[in-house]
């Protein structure tokens, strides 16, 4: 059976409230590292599909019941952290991240996927910003005010 690796094509989902408060995780993989909700494409499925399968997988949420993802159409390319290179084809060193933003009218409860999170924050976007290991979703966050009053995502 041959291995079936990632496709270099990912999300990153801003999930946050009224109040520009923004969720983030802690991954299993990579603990006291926060982040937004983040996943790879699958083979056939558009980015839309991938924001909201991920968002489910990773955090319960329907994406559905509050409008759906919007997406803010950025696109960051970066370089796959060495420890995960392996999860994708060989020679493969860089990733294309599609940023969606995701309104949500309140802190909602989280059911954490337990083998990629270990736990769940709800914080201040300046405060989120600051956690973020990765450089794109912090530029993400850090966009949330203005991107929050312009398209409501």
């Amino acid at each position: 059976m041959s291995k079936s690796y990632k496709v270099p094509v990912s999300i990153l989902i801003v999930i946050h409230d009224g109040d520009l408060r923004a969720l983030l995780l802690e991954r299993a993989d990579f603990p006291d590292h926060w982040q937004s909700v983040t996943g790879s494409q699958e083979h056939g499925e558009s980015l839309t599909a991938t924001a909201t399968r991920e968002l489910r997988e990773e955090t319960g949420i329907d994406a559905a019941q509050f409008g759906g993802v919007v997406d803010w159409r950025l696109c960051n390319v970066y370089e796959i952290f060495p420890q995960w290179r392996h999860r994708y084809p060989p020679g493969m060193t860089h990733n294309m991240e599609h940023v969606f933003g995701l309104r949500v009218p309140e802190r909602l409860p989280v059911k954490l996927a337990p083998n990629e999170h270990l736990s769940s924050r709800w914080l201040p976007w300046r405060e989120a910003a600051d956690k973020i290991f990765s450089w794109s979703n912090r530029e993400a966050i850090m966009q949330l005010p203005l991107r929050a009053g312009a398209h409501g995502a």
